[in-house]
């Protein structure tokens, strides 16, 4: 009979982590342990876990303390509803999660066979940073991560579920993939923490101000959801990868409709035909939408413009939308960066992008000039004649001046352009065109007011009416707002199957 007291021995030490006493720990900061996290996140029973007895600098049969079993990170594989994934869950009771040589080597290893798999691959994030101790083979470690990242963008999706402490050096892996989460009040990002922010600056900040969910989902744009708590954030992960395939050779995964080619009459109460006055684009995209079910991505970081997955008649799509209850919809710095990204993951993973345009066109302001605004809407130009995935966009309303080419035009290779009736395409807006274009005239008649008022009703006629930008061929269609779901689900079908050969080229360089 084989004796088990040695394996039974080292597996309940790795099962073990950092003990009862640091187990507690965590628990009374309302966080998890790596096991936890990983029992909720996984269907139940499917996890296969890899490398339970590597130590620090190796492995070890004997009870260390400087050397516990796992290294202060848990990886292996399991499913998320029925669908394969690779995952790592940094163990904040051993070494506070800390990153050594043994514990990247671990990260590495299941990095690489999601890629070599096609499988997504999931970071659990809640690490003191870089094991001091070791010196350079942290530091590494930490580069190992970074060229794993790097190589295995675009090729599988790649979230980054930060639940703790993420500072230094580790903030560049989550930084690299596609989709950041954190939870609010327990997780935190910053590459130098307050006591080194007040060293160098004189500035008093906390950790949570600094570098918490609330400044990286409104200021920074780094994360991309976040949520009250540990399961709410978990959940967000399952609701993500339903929208998305395993890997770059696979299509996204299509559900069936119950709702079909609906009329949308609402649309023409939704969008007023007063073309300044707000209203919310979400209730344009629920409408359009299967089931109004649409995930929105990064809500509260550049307000004027709203990103997210839905799906449309049952097919996963990418919305670009402006967003006329922010700023008017105009487009800015953040706002060309935000939709940059997220038109350039879409079109790695083949999920076609839908485009709602309601702009009076770039932010002006010092500010936005010498931020670089140019640099800036540049990348979202690029972002949008580079994608190669089917391109839908339909103008609500206003589509003024360098906003209107940026925003999925014909011009920037887009496959169905379609305009609702009051839809105004121009240069400029009216008001501030006859201003320019009839000052004189302006001038000298009797009644100013109503001079101005007939002349942009004149502009509006001959210039910025749908009808000419189609008559030319840079719409497809000029459509009633009742037929909006079904001309994009028609459309959408009828360039499913797109192809578009690129140059050879090594790859384009992106004005970042």
């Amino acid at each position: 009979m084989v004796d088990l007291t040695d394996f039974d021995r080292m597996q309940a030490a790795a099962l073990a982590g950092g003990g009862e006493d640091q187990a507690a720990k965590q628990h009374q900061k309302g966080k998890r342990t790596a096991r936890e996290r990983i029992a909720a996140l996984l269907d139940a029973g499917t996890f296969t876990e890899l490398d339970r007895f590597v130590s620090a600098r190796g492995s070890s049969t004997e009870a260390d303390p400087s050397r516990p079993l796992t290294d202060g990170v848990i990886t292996g594989w399991g499913k998320i509803d029925g669908r394969q994934v690779f995952l790592f869950a940094q163990d904040f009771t051993i070494l506070g999660g800390s990153v050594g040589e043994s514990h990247g080597r671990k990260i590495a290893k299941v990095m690489d066979l999601a890629l070599q798999n096609g499988a997504p691959l999931i970071g659990l994030n809640d690490s003191g940073g870089a094991r001091i101790q070791e010196g350079v083979d942290a530091l590494a470690a930490y580069g190992e991560i970074f060229l794993r990242n790097t190589r295995a963008s675009g090729v599988i999706p790649q979230l980054s579920v930060i639940l703790g402490p993420c500072a230094g050096g580790a903030v560049y892996s989550p930084a690299i993939t596609d989709f950041v989460f954190m939870v609010e009040k327990t997780s935190y990002m910053f590459i130098t923490g307050p006591d080194v922010v007040k060293s160098v600056t004189h500035e008093e900040v906390d950790a949570d101000s600094l570098g918490g969910a609330w400044a990286h989902r409104a200021l920074s744009g780094v994360a991309h959801f976040t949520a009250p708590d540990e399961d709410s954030l978990l959940a967000q992960v399952h609701r993500v990868l339903s929208f998305l395939p395993s890997n770059n050779l696979d299509q996204p995964p299509y559900l069936p409709p119950r709702d079909g080619a609906r009329e949308t009459p609402e649309l023409g109460e939704i969008i007023p035909q007063e073309p300044n006055k707000p209203y919310d684009v979400h209730q344009v995209i629920g409408a359009l939408c299967d089931e109004g079910d649409f995930l929105e991505i990064q809500p509260e970081f550049a307000r004027n413009l709203v990103i997210g997955f839905a799906r449309l008649n049952g097919s996963p799509i990418g919305v670009v939308a402006n967003q006329p209850d922010f700023l008017a919809g105009v487009l800015d710095i953040d706002a060309s960066d935000k939709a940059a990204r997220f038109i350039r993951f879409c079109d790695a993973f083949h999920i076609p992008l839908v485009t709602l345009v309601d702009t009076p066109g770039f932010l002006p302001g010092v500010d936005q000039e010498h931020g670089g605004v140019i640099r800036h809407g540049a990348k979202m130009i690029y972002a949008y004649a580079e994608a190669s995935v089917p391109k839908l966009s339909l103008i609500l309303r206003k589509a003024y001046g360098g906003a209107y080419i940026v925003m999925s035009s014909k011009h920037l290779g887009g496959d169905v352009n379609l305009a609702l009736p009051a839809a105004e395409i121009a240069v400029m807006g009216p008001e501030g065109a006859v201003q320019i274009l009839h000052r004189k005239a302006i001038a000298a008649a009797e009644d100013p007011a109503a001079k101005t008022q007939e002349l942009t009703r004149r502009y509006r006629e001959q210039l910025a009416n749908p009808y000419i930008a189609a008559s030319r061929g840079y719409l497809d269609d000029v459509i009633a707002p009742a037929a909006a779901r079904g001309r994009l689900i028609d459309a959408l079908e009828s360039v499913q199957a797109k192809r578009q050969p690129a140059p050879q080229r090594k790859h384009g360089n992106i004005p970042l």
